[in-house]
């Protein structure tokens, strides 16, 4: 069965919140989730433990063995070389925010955080009572750029945390080596500790390797934690698990000073899913990402032919098409516009902050057919303006 062989019927079976959370008529391209059908061997897996009646106690972090397999496959993957000692298992890459922020900085200290960017970036910052320092990324020649003197202007003497997206969500770059060492060096000469949420760091779509920022230097590895899972590369969000890599001894011992059961563990079907995904998922990981770089390329020919006043730069990584619609002036806001008129749920740019207004974020993960379905629905509500 190719992953995606997929249809709208069988897809609103589906008891997750991206197909459940709005009404039947409406088609989701929201939440980072992808339409395909999992790996053979990752359901293979799930379904021998089902079967065993095998969801008893998992075995301690270290034992499961995904440590080890998460240190040869960055360096196999990135050419990235850790030790595994140096890695935890996590909940979610979202936790590893919240609890990097509650350990690496105190209530009224500043975190840099570039905007447009993943909610909980903002979530976090605004709940644990820290400062939000936003630098927008800015639309450049076929890509989001930085801006780095605006971002130096964001440091203060209360500033702590710098918290990177790479690759970036929304705009779906794939940052360079040398944009990575310019921002590793202001983070150095300010001491600052990079909280790097690298989620989707095996779903980037051309021709490049994903560059942690850990791998750049020793001095820079020293102050960073990369936050990763199989997540997103695999669609098993829904498990919840994800791992934590520490550059320095410190990090690693301050970050646990949070008692081990707030940090969370690991659950005996997400253990079972990973180390499938990882041992004999690779061939319907490279599939989807064919698909992936073909429907990418979809929406961008389809909004050059169709939306001459939509800017849309096509992602180096990700799933996600970020869409400036602020050229329409969409009332009262493109999402709210595009849900009424086409019955198409968007990503709401306003939720990205303040940079996403206007904007909106479509989830290309979907089958051929289904995405031809979302940009026809689409075209309709836009044409009419």
């Amino acid at each position: 069965m190719k992953p995606d062989d997929i249809n709208e019927a069988a897809l609103r079976r589906r008891r997750g919140e991206k197909w459940n959370h709005y009404a039947p008529e409406v088609l989701p391209a929201w939440v980072a989730d992808m339409d395909f059908v999992v790996a053979e061997p990752i359901r293979e897996a799930l379904k021998g433990r089902v079967d065993d009646a095998d969801l008893g106690y998992p075995v301690p972090n270290r034992e499961t063995g995904l440590t080890q397999m998460f240190a040869e496959r960055v360096h196999d993957r990135f050419d990235w070389a850790i030790e595994s000692a140096d890695v935890q298992i996590i909940n979610d890459v979202v936790q590893g925010l919240y609890l990097g922020l509650l350990t690496y900085s105190k209530p009224g200290d500043g975190v840099v955080i570039q905007t447009p960017i993943y909610p909980p970036f903002l979530h976090a910052a605004e709940q644990t009572g820290r400062l939000a320092r936003t630098s927008d990324l800015v639309a450049g020649d076929g890509r989001y750029e930085i801006d780095f003197d605006h971002l130096v202007t964001q440091l203060d003497e209360r500033t702590r945390v710098f918290m990177l997206c790479n690759p970036h969500n929304p705009c779906g770059r794939a940052f360079t080596r040398g944009e990575l060492e310019q921002l590793a060096a202001i983070c150095c000469e300010r001491d600052l500790v990079i909280l790097s949420d690298e989620i989707h760091a095996e779903l980037v779509l051309d021709d490049r390797q994903h560059i942690p920022v850990a791998s750049l230097a020793p001095e820079v590895a020293a102050r960073t934690v990369t936050l990763m899972s199989a997540s997103k590369a695999f669609n098993i969000a829904g498990l919840c698990i994800a791992f934590a890599h520490f550059g320095s001894p410190d990090l690693k011992r301050t970050f646990n000073s949070v008692p081990s059961r707030i940090r969370g563990g690991t659950n005996a079907l997400a253990v079972a899913a990973v180390r499938a995904a990882w041992s004999e998922g690779d061939q319907w990981q490279r599939e989807i990402l064919a698909i992936l770089r073909r429907n990418r390329d979809r929406v961008a020919e389809f909004i050059g032919e169709r939306w001459p006043r939509v800017r849309h730069l096509p992602p180096q990584a990700t799933y996600l098409a970020w869409l400036d619609m602020r050229d329409y002036e969409l009332r009262p806001s493109p999402y709210d516009y595009l849900l009424a008129q086409s019955q198409v749920a968007l990503g709401d740019g306003r939720a990205f902050g303040a940079a996403g207004e206007g904007f909106v974020r479509l989830n290309f993960a979907t089958s051929e057919a289904l995405l031809e379905e979302i940009l026809a629905r689409l075209d309709t509500a836009i044409s009419i303006l």
